[in-house]
């Protein structure tokens, strides 16, 4: 798990990095300070709390991982980071979306972060399925599985170049739209690349990440038309 801690590590600092000197807001959302600090303060909450309770869920219903009591999952600390700033949008009244400057983060971390997955393992308990594709990869038990961690690595980094040609572009969109389409890219492709691991499924075919993603996939859908922007394809 040394090497999975190495390229957190990395994700971390170029995230930090990224938004201290690249995408920076023009002017604050949050206008009072003490609620400004609250709104950073209520987004690390939810992120923590969700990535280790879907994370641990994922665990104990995972027939190869029984013997692992807490997990982590970035997926979690997604859904719980949006649950907990949703409700605090909320209660302080703020309209909006208030996440596009997280994204960039985000996609890069999320795509360093997976190959610190891909590195780590059969450990990380984050392989593919057995597969006979010339995408197969041995883990190290002579047996080639999808390498899923490289295909969202991919995917992420892919959406990163989308998000800083957008920023550099058209900043009002960015602000708007950028966070909902996260959202639904992150959910979509998560949600395919699941059916490619060995997780144990819940409810019909579907594992507990697929029932979650699903659940942010409706709420980027929905976000995005309730901002009007018609589309992804959107004219920007």
């Amino acid at each position: 798990m040394e090497i999975h801690f190495l390229f957190d590590i990395l994700s971390y600092l170029l995230g930090i990095l990224l938004s201290w000197k690249v995408f920076r807001p023009q002017k604050q959302f949050i206008q009072e300070e003490s609620l400004r600090y609250s709104y950073y303060v209520i987004v690390l909450l939810g992120a923590v709390f969700g990535a280790i309770i879907l994370g641990s869920l994922n665990l104990f219903y995972s027939i190869e991982s029984q013997n692992i009591l807490v997990g982590k999952s970035i997926l979690g600390a997604i859904v719980g980071a949006t649950i907990a700033v949703e409700i605090f949008k909320k209660v302080v009244k703020i309209k909006g979306s208030t996440g596009a400057y997280f994204v960039p983060s985000l996609a890069i971390g999320i795509a360093i972060g997976r190959l610190g997955c891909f590195f780590s393992g059969l450990e990380d308990y984050t392989y593919g399925i057995e597969t006979n594709s010339i995408f197969g990869y041995d883990f190290g038990d002579g047996i080639l599985r999808h390498p899923v961690q490289l295909y969202e690595s991919f995917t992420m980094l892919l959406f990163f170049l989308y998000v800083v040609y957008i920023y550099f572009k058209n900043r009002n969109y960015f602000e708007k739209y950028i966070f909902y389409q996260f959202i639904l890219l992150y959910a979509t492709q998560r949600f395919i690349w699941e059916f490619l691991k060995p997780y144990e499924t819940l409810v019909l075919r579907l594992n507990i990440f697929q029932l979650f993603c699903l659940g942010l996939i409706f709420y980027g859908l929905f976000h995005l038309k309730k901002e009007n922007s018609g589309s992804l394809l959107k004219k920007i």
